[in-house]
């Protein structure tokens, strides 16, 4: 039980914190390099500016965690819960986010690009299955970036770069596209 924990500017390089509990806990400017982060409870955490790159966060609840500008290259992100995180300026490139839930998200000029290809044999961040209902993503980077299936209700694309991505299947309901007019169906 890491509640509250105070770990400002830590070494956890290869740390195994599965299954934790490090609700609220201050984590900025942490080395959290491939950390095993499985099961973890980030809710409310303050993760900016942490290096997060390969680490392992399947099944981590996030929910109003605080990532600006953290980097989450390589981050295995398989179904977290990132509801109402700030992912602003965040590196996601090469993150996988297969079926995360991303409701409410601030992914504000984040980079969600150059998936690993081996996942699903497309460039670009993979978010298949993603929930984006409610996210904001203006100004992000989403070259390549397969969205297929997503949930795209009230999400906002607002000056994306959207070039080669792929919408196929996705759901949209008032989604504000790049134009930053609102759309109900895929016109992509």
């Amino acid at each position: 039980n890491l509640t509250n924990a105070n770990l400002y500017n830590a070494d956890l390089t290869e740390a195994i914190l599965q299954s934790s509990d490090l609700t609220n806990a201050d984590l900025r400017y942490a080395d959290l390099t491939n950390t095993n982060l499985r099961y973890v409870n980030l809710t409310n955490a303050d993760l900016g500016y942490a290096d997060l790159t390969d680490a392992n966060l399947r099944y981590a609840d996030l929910p109003g965690a605080y990532l600006n500008n953290a980097d989450l290259t390589d981050a295995y992100l398989y179904r977290a819960d990132l509801t109402d995180a700030n992912l602003r300026y965040a590196d996601l490139t090469d993150a996988y986010l297969r079926y995360a839930d991303l409701t409410n998200a601030d992914l504000y000029d984040a980079d969600l690009i150059n998936a690993d290809m081996s996942v699903t044999d497309l460039p670009g961040a993979n978010l298949m299955y993603t929930d984006l209902t409610g996210a904001w993503l203006n100004d992000a980077d989403l070259t390549d970036a397969n969205l297929r299936y997503a949930d795209l209700t009230n999400a906002e694309f607002k000056q994306a770069w959207v070039t080669n991505a792929d919408f196929r299947y996705t759901v949209w309901s008032n989604t504000i596209w790049t134009d930053g007019l609102a759309y109900d169906t895929n016109q992509a």
